[in-house]
């Protein structure tokens, strides 16, 4: 009999055998026909982009659309598009964790994921759009025999690379310490070289209560030190244009507007790849509607806000009285590049409504379209952005167009192959769903019905059944 507890996390009564069976079983088989179908796609995508990147760098970055006027084009869009995706994953498994939103834990693993392989995809486009990708060092503060050269720490772009730098770690060991007792399940299932390199990824992992309670308190410190990074990350990257002159750039919105428009991205990216794993791995009973309308009312509330920031600029410009930045904000609503403002108004502002509906948010089919708009929108507000602001600056004499590159567009959906092939990649060799922290709720449930839940509720951590009890029960993986 499944406790009011668990059922609001999964479906179905379910055991800790039943957990291990269906997390780990698409593991040890061979691939689908529809993995393999989606990672061939994925793959050439990623080979087309690195063939573009290699005859960018062999060539110059005379191959892209910039010029003397819009020296920011798609690299720079591109960038703080990817930076924004990977917001999600920290805010889902640090801040959910924190405030002990147990929903998160059927989820939270994948998101982590994705924040790292969305990293790895904005990392690229710094060290391409350099022209010279093998000087990529230069930015570190490191002994060398250049004499004075040194990095400029007033550079917002040298703040990029340690802030997310330290994004990135921070990023790897949460999901990394996430993983080890779910490593040592598989290690304990799996036979011949694929148990010896579990067995040295699972760090000597035991489920003894000791063990459990070293895994906890790291969990909950790494927390900790992930959460300021929500804000900080996105906060440095929005620098790069509050710190310039540039109308339409300086702005003190931009550190808020820039982490809240993350956020609205990030979880848009992540309701798109759990409705779709949701399916092909058939985890229904574990990404539930329920899972899918909670991220759905953060979308529409942090979509409400974009919206805000967007009035907010407008506002800030009529009251400023100043013609440059009034000028900047017409110039995107009829200029040339009024199309692309527009679409970002209308999939920002406009669509995000929708999720306001119950009916909509238990549509899965619209919620995934809804998804895909969004994360339309919030590239074309990142384009609109750096490009319009760029493209029509304070002489009229300077202004110059933009258009991208059939090398821009090839790199873009590289990145996005990049992405999509380190996804498929962990969704088949690694459990995308947090099979411990699943049995944890299962173990509270069982604790409950023998009158133990008062006790279990005093020592337990956010997400994290008691050490000793879940200790018991699943026993370094082997009995479950």
């Amino acid at each position: 009999m499944a406790s009011h507890a668990a059922e609001r996390v999964i479906d179905g009564d379910k055991t800790l055998s039943d957990v291990t069976r269906d997390v780990f079983t698409p593991l040890e088989q061979r691939g689908t026909g529809r993995w393999w179908a989606a990672f061939a796609v994925a793959a050439a995508a990623l080979l087309l982009g690195v063939v573009a990147v290699a005859y960018q760098i062999a060539t110059g970055i005379g191959t892209w659309g910039l010029n003397r006027t819009v020296g920011w084009g798609f690299d720079i869009t591109n960038f703080v598009f990817w930076v924004g995706i990977g917001h999600a994953g920290t805010l889902i498994s640090a801040v959910l964790l924190l405030f002990r939103q147990k929903w998160r834990t059927s989820i939270n693993r994948a998101a982590e994921a994705m924040t790292i392989f969305a990293v790895m995809c904005a990392g690229i486009f710094p060290l391409i759009h350099m022209g010279r990708p093998w000087l990529a060092h230069w930015v570190f503060p490191y002994p060398n025999a250049r004499g004075s050269l040194w990095v400029n720490w007033r550079s917002p772009l040298l703040w990029d690379v340690f802030a997310i730098g330290t994004y990135f770690t921070i990023s790897l060991l949460f999901w990394y310490v996430g993983l080890i007792p779910d490593l040592a399940t598989a290690r304990d299932r799996a036979t011949g070289m694929r148990r010896r390199v579990l067995a040295i990824l699972a760090l000597g992992w035991n489920g003894s209560a000791r063990t459990w309670s070293r895994y906890e308190v790291a969990c909950v410190l790494l927390a900790g030190l992930a959460t300021p990074l929500v804000v900080s990350v996105h906060s440095v990257v929005s620098t790069d244009f509050a710190t310039a002159v540039i109308p339409g750039w300086h702005a003190t919105l931009f550190p808020p507007y820039f982490v809240i428009g993350a956020v609205f991205s990030g979880f848009a990216m992540v309701l798109t790849l759990m409705l779709v794993a949701r399916k092909v791995m058939r985890f229904e009973e574990y990404i539930t509607p329920r899972h899918v309308g909670a991220m759905c009312k953060i979308t529409v509330f942090t979509g409400t806000i974009v919206g805000l920031a967007y009035l907010t600029e407008v506002f800030t410009a009529w009251y400023s009285a100043s013609p440059y930045e009034q000028f900047v904000f017409l110039n995107r609503a009829a200029g040339p590049m009024a199309p692309a403002f527009w679409t970002m108004v209308g999939c920002n502002v406009i669509a995000p409504q929708l999720l306001w509906f119950r009916r909509v948010r238990t549509n899965l089919a619209l919620v995934f379209v809804l998804s895909l708009v969004i994360n339309v929108g919030m590239w074309f507000e990142r384009f609109v952005i750096i490009v319009t602001s760029l493209s029509r600056d304070f002489l009229p004499s300077s202004w110059s167009g933009y258009t991208p590159t059939l090398v821009e567009l090839a790199t873009l959906l590289g990145s996005f192959g990049l992405f999509f092939t380190a996804f498929l990649l962990f969704c088949r060799f690694v459990p995308m769903i947090a099979a411990s922290e699943i049995k944890s709720v299962l173990v509270r449930r069982e604790a409950a019905d023998h009158g133990a839940h008062a006790a279990v509720a005093r020592t337990a951590t956010p997400a994290v059944a008691p050490a000793s009890v879940l200790a018991a029960a699943t026993a370094g993986g082997r009995s479950a």
